[in-house]
């Protein structure tokens, strides 16, 4: 008897993976503060960089998918240390707290978030999502952190 899969699970399984080639090679797009970026190979650069909504990357018109992807990335995930460090200091500031140190989470699943003491786990992909959301995401997170040893502490030492 053959079992019949369920239509959702069906186009699941069925569904195409991207084409490496299609996906990372000049001209293509990467998802970027709720819009999209277009990647150019540009050989006059010494480093990736941004202008408008052009990503120019250092590598050449002859440059593998895998080069491509490693150097968008690259660019991608120092962006993201840049913008939601950035953000985390000006809630943090805007609450009176220390700023809690950031790392960055390359988990495929999990929450953008994850709050632990002193400390903000952030899935790297959430730099593809709008300001609006990081910053509402972000904002929620830090509200949230659990005391920290050392300030908790400080507040029962001022207290004995």
């Amino acid at each position: 008897m053959k079992k019949i899969r369920p239509p959702q699970l069906a186009l699941r399984l069925e569904a195409e993976t991207p084409d490496d080639a299609e996906r990372w090679c000049d001209g293509a797009t990467l998802a970027y503060l709720g819009g999209s970026l277009h990647l150019q190979l540009d050989t006059d650069r010494k480093t990736a960089g941004l202008e408008a909504n052009v990503l120019h990357l250092p590598l050449p018109p002859e440059a593998t998918p895998r080069q491509i992807r490693d150097a968008a990335g690259a660019w991608l995930r120092r962006e993201a240390q840049r913008l939601l460090g950035t953000a985390i200091a000006r809630h943090a500031a805007r609450l009176g707290i220390a700023a809690p140190r950031l790392t960055l989470s390359f988990a495929a699943r999990g929450s953008w978030v994850e709050a632990e003491p002193g400390c903000l786990r952030c899935n790297w992909r959430l730099i593809e999502q709008n300001e609006k959301i990081i910053e509402q995401t972000l904002a929620r997170a830090i509200t949230h952190l659990p005391a920290t040893p050392a300030a908790t502490q400080d507040l029962f030492g001022a207290f004995a």
